[in-house]
């Protein structure tokens, strides 16, 4: 299967986004989509996150990357069919094809900002500059909880991911409050995608409940995935998958 297949059988057609939805994603880096999941939807995934950090404890999110003051969970591809939505929203996955072209899932995973904690310096999720373009990554925010100015909502840089630089290249402390920056604020159930070279980081969640999102975080076709989903793929998995949900995961 190609993946203009796999995508036409996932949904995704002309006219998904709008004009000026693209646009935005070019000139700003993100776009949110609001009301991708629906209040059951989120019940359910807040339920399955619960059990799962329960389950795994101090092995929790250990797949990909454990971080001090967060709760994370990885390869969720295969721990229920409620995540399979991340990777095969219509109108998530017309925005990632509009900044990679053709793309894999790199990788699955949640992240709570635990209170008191939760800041981040800022960053690219690609290890190298690249030239306004020429992307390699691209990552999309599932709002599981409402993000507010003071729960550790992401904080962006617009724009930044045309300057051909990595943050610790052009700052002189990417902890630090960036001039330029803003809060990615909305309600639970909304999708920001964002072209992964931009200058992104959590901020500190002030509150007394942790924040709560999922990542779907997707590459360039032909790209090492940040979690090889051939190799974790578990049987099960495979057999509720369709044949356009295994390209998308590049299975």
């Amino acid at each position: 299967m190609d993946s203009g297949t796999a995508l036409r059988e996932l949904g995704v057609a002309d006219g998904l986004l709008t004009a000026a939805e693209r646009a935005q994603l070019d000139a700003d880096g993100f776009l949110a989509l609001p009301g991708v999941l629906s209040a059951a939807q989120l019940q359910v995934i807040r339920d399955r996150l619960a059990k799962l950090s329960a389950a795994e404890g101090d092995q929790a999110g250990i797949e990909v990357h454990q971080e001090e003051g967060a709760d994370r969970l990885a390869d969720l591809v295969n721990k229920d069919p409620v995540f399979e939505v991340c990777f095969t929203s219509p109108r998530v996955l017309a925005a990632v094809a509009h900044v990679l072209g053709d793309f894999t899932l790199s990788s699955l995973n949640s992240r709570a900002a635990l209170p008191g904690s939760g800041h981040q310096r800022l960053h690219t999720d690609w290890g190298e500059p690249v030239p306004p373009g020429d992307y390699q990554v691209c990552n999309s925010i599932w709002l599981i909880d409402d993000f507010t100015p003071a729960n550790g909502p992401t904080r962006v840089v617009p724009g930044s991911h045309r300057s051909g630089r990595l943050p610790g290249q052009a700052l002189a402390d990417p902890w630090a409050p960036h001039p330029g920056e803003v809060k990615l604020l909305g309600q639970a159930g909304t999708v920001v995608i964002f072209n992964a070279h931009l200058w992104h980081g959590g901020t500190r969640n002030t509150t007394r409940r942790p924040r709560r999102a999922l990542h779907s975080y997707f590459c360039r076709r032909g790209r090492k995935q940040q979690l090889d989903q051939e190799a974790y793929l578990r049987p099960e998995t495979l057999a509720r998958l369709s044949p356009a949900a295994r390209h998308i995961l590049g299975v």
